[in-house]
């Protein structure tokens, strides 16, 4: 089964800087191109970078060779040598659907199947709608394995179309292949619009011009949990987005929901995803900056039982956290002043360069700051199709405060 013609790729010998070594005997991913030393040939983009021991001379680890990025090798392989080959990916394949399995058995149909480094397949992500699989790739090491990968990936999850997602980076730079981005390559789609399973709760994802592969299924968990607190109570869901804590809570019997987000087409979506579902709540809509709205609705005495603040990530970089802090403090002030005595404030973060234990303090000083006494009810982290493998993979952290 052919996507695109054969890529013949080279196999390169790299040695490594001694600090750079260390982190890849520790199971780091990542090397960048001030980390290599002596490299065997010019590099193509999917080679085979085979990692030396400087001492010993024996196999460290093997990645894919990116010559588009400051990370130029992505590891696959660490500690002894293999076949990078058809089977190679079979059992990678499997072993993240074997971890997925038990999420299958509740009533849901969608899942994050492969999840980059995480699932030793850096730059590659793959989520299955139904019985649609979109893969989204964001380097271009992965063109010559396609071929390999693709019907592994069908015959695991049992899907019926596959329709290939580029970055934007990717789609500027370099070779591919006729490739293009919302491209269907295997199967029908008779629409864009695939309409999926949650805990039993229904939801659309737009496969070929949605945001990443069409939805976020990161907070499926959180977005349970909050459907369970939200019988008989107004929720308010500040950057709702498509609304998934909306829809959970009014699928969960929730009176009354306020989405909240600056964007009115994502609020179309809430409102269409809220419609797939029997509900007898009451659904509206604010489209307003996030913060203006908060700040409106505790000028207008509004308060809710629940309110659920889950922002996009506010630190891409390094130089962004101090001002990704003061947002999520500013959130935390905010977001106090809008719960009822005995109500719930869920706050999430999920940039990656803010550490949990940053996020929760940061969050937790200024609730006490707002005047709210506090009860932790729980904090959580990434459900089972999110795994974690390496430091930089943590970025979903939630927790749960009962304000008195």
């Amino acid at each position: 089964m052919n996507f695109i013609p054969d890529i013949n790729f080279q196999r390169i010998a790299i040695k490594l800087r001694p600090a750079a070594e260390k982190m890849v005997k520790k199971g780091h991913p990542w090397i960048f191109e001030n980390s290599i030393i002596k490299q065997s040939a010019k590099g193509n983009a999917g080679d085979l970078a085979i990692v030396y021991d400087n001492k010993k001379n024996k196999i460290l680890a093997i990645g894919l060779y990116d010559p588009y990025s400051p990370i130029r090798i992505k590891l696959i392989q660490y500690k002894k040598a293999a076949q990078i080959n058809s089977d190679w990916f079979f059992t990678r394949i499997q072993q993240a659907y074997q971890l997925r399995k038990p999420l299958l058995e509740t009533d849901t149909d969608s899942y994050r199947f492969i999840f980059g480094e995480n699932d030793q397949m850096p730059g590659f992500i793959s989520d299955v709608y139904d019985n649609v699989l979109v893969i989204k790739l964001y380097s271009h090491i992965w063109f010559p394995y396609l071929n390999w990968v693709i019907p592994h990936l069908i015959e695991q999850s049992g899907c019926k179309t596959v329709v290939l997602r580029l970055s934007r980076s990717l789609q500027n730079t370099g070779e591919t292949y006729n490739l293009y981005d919302g491209q269907v390559i295997y199967g029908d789609l008779k629409n864009e619009v695939v309409v999926f399973k949650e805990h039993g709760v229904l939801f659309s994802a737009n496969v070929i011009k949605g945001h990443k592969t069409g939805y976020f299924l990161d907070h499926r968990h959180n977005r349970k949990r909050v459907g369970e607190l939200a019988e008989n109570k107004t929720v308010l869901d500040v950057f709702s987005y498509a609304g998934g804590f909306s829809v959970h809570a009014l699928a969960g019997n929730a009176t009354e929901v306020t989405s909240l987000d600056i964007s009115r087409h994502a609020l179309e979506m809430a409102k269409e995803n809220a419609l797939l579902n029997i509900h007898s709540g009451n659904h509206t809509i604010m489209a307003v900056d996030a913060f203006d709205g908060l700040q409106t609705l505790i000028s207008d005495k509004k308060k809710f039982d629940i309110v659920v603040i889950d922002p996009p990530s506010f630190a891409k970089r390094e130089s962004e956290i101090s001002k990704a802090n003061n947002s999520y403090a500013r959130l935390a002030r905010l977001g106090a002043q809008l719960v009822v005595k005995k109500g719930i404030l869920v706050l999430a973060s999920c940039s990656s360069r803010v550490q949990s234990d940053d996020f929760f303090r940061i969050c937790e000083e200024n609730i006490s700051n707002s005047g709210r006494i506090f009860k932790v009810l729980e904090k959580t982290f990434h459900d089972i199709d999110h795994p974690i493998a390496f430091p930089e993979g943590a970025y979903l952290k939630c927790g749960y405060y009962r304000l008195n």
